[in-house]
């Protein structure tokens, strides 16, 4: 569910986004999520049962929490919630109080993501984030002492004035803090598209192995405090469910990210959301104006672009995901679509030591793991196929 209001830009930020320090958005907003969501329910053949809810932003604590709890108990009205499942929402450290604590826990849900990016005042200055380590960890233990069983931090290396003692001291913090997971992003800087990251110079970010090397060290300092890499970007302790889903080979990832349950359905609201039909893609409207014109016109669905998945979409789909779950994928039931120009992709990536090769089959190696997203594209026939060139410019 895309809440996407902030009272504040933060110029890094790549994500759908509506700047307004204007709270009577609220009400009109999460009117048309729920009447978006009396679409699918009027028309489902039986009552949905929800697995997972997931409230990202923009800023979800931007919203008060009695309106938070409007959405949620408006979502729950013409569905059950399976008896396993994880509700988590996006908090903003700054913005999260107790009161949104209390209530969405007491709404069930057991999962917070506390977007934290660094703990350096400096940093967050240039990219015009304001928060404190005070208000991380106030919100970090509120939440413990509330009973929520995990706690993930979001960190971003590769910001700009990072430098590899920005790293060492944001594991310090993590060292006393201990969320349950971390997930480590790269920076990605895309000034054409989003205007605001020209607040600062290219001169100002770390790029290539500079760069790199700000990953390595978070990652070993990671794996120095306990926590264990078990995909794409992401680490946990050993008691974290991820971990355990990992271990068990049940690792799943869909648009939110990682998650424990395998998904074949997710149903995306408000503007600009993307659902999953497994055979299908569908994104809402982008722009906040057009998504409310439409719910409110009720020229719905509020969709703007869809892909239908071929069979050879949905194979490649499948090696992708066992590769970003598993570190390995296999072409064993379908031996034909292990091509001459895809082992010779592959056979590129070996001799890097990105991976080694088996009869129809590969498995990415510890150095590889860095580099997954590049592996990853030797798959998909609509992207370059000359990987040699793209493998260490791109992978962060």
């Amino acid at each position: 569910i895309h809440l996407p209001y902030c009272e504040a830009l933060c110029t890094y930020c790549g994500c759908n986004k509506h700047i307004t320090k204007n709270h009577l958005v609220e009400i009109p907003y999460v009117n048309a999520v729920l009447k978006e969501w009396k679409m699918y329910t009027d028309r489902l053949p039986e009552k949905p049962v929800i697995r997972e809810i997931h409230l990202g932003g923009g800023t979800p604590t931007f919203f008060a929490p009695e309106n938070l709890e409007l959405l949620v108990r408006g979502l729950l009205k013409d569905a059950e919630l399976a008896p396993v499942r994880s509700l988590s929402f996006e908090a903003h450290p700054a913005s999260t109080t107790t009161e949104h604590l209390k209530t969405l826990r007491q709404l069930g849900f057991n999962r917070i993501s506390i977007g934290v990016q660094d703990f350096d005042a400096e940093v967050m200055r240039v990219i015009n984030r304001f928060q404190t380590v005070e208000e991380v960890r106030k919100v970090t233990e509120e939440a413990r002492t509330l009973g929520y069983e995990s706690i993930n931090y979001d960190l971003i290396y590769g910001l700009p004035l990072q430098t590899p003692a920005h790293i060492e001291r944001n594991l310090e913090q993590i060292a006393q803090l201990k969320p349950d997971r971390i997930a480590f992003y790269s920076y990605a800087h895309i000034p054409e598209v989003k205007k605001a990251q020209r607040a600062y110079s290219e001169k100002d970010l770390p790029t290539g192995m500079d760069k790199l090397n700000l990953y390595q060290l978070g990652k070993s300092g990671l794996e120095k405090l306990g926590y264990k890499e078990i995909g794409m970007d992401h680490f946990a302790l050993p008691g974290d469910e991820l971990y355990r889903a990992a271990k068990q080979q049940k690792l799943h990832r869909n648009f939110m990210g990682y998650t424990p349950f395998h998904t074949e359905l997710c149903i995306a609201l408000g503007a600009s959301s993307i659902s999953d039909s497994w055979t299908a893609y569908a994104q809402n409207e982008k722009t906040l104006k057009e998504y409310l014109r439409r719910i409110r016109e009720e020229d719905l669905p509020p969709i703007i672009k869809t892909h239908f998945l071929t069979e050879e979409d949905q194979t490649i789909r499948r090696q992708i995901l066992d590769l970003i779950c598993h570190y390995q994928a296999h072409w064993l039931d379908r031996r034909a679509d292990f091509t001459f120009s895809l082992q010779q992709a592959f056979s590129k990536l070996e001799q890097d030591g990105l991976i080694k090769i088996f009869p129809y089959q590969v498995k990415v190696t510890a150095r590889g793991k860095s580099f997954i997203r590049n592996i990853c594209r030797v798959l998909d026939k609509r992207m370059d196929r000359d990987v040699q060139e793209r493998i260490f410019s791109k992978a962060v």
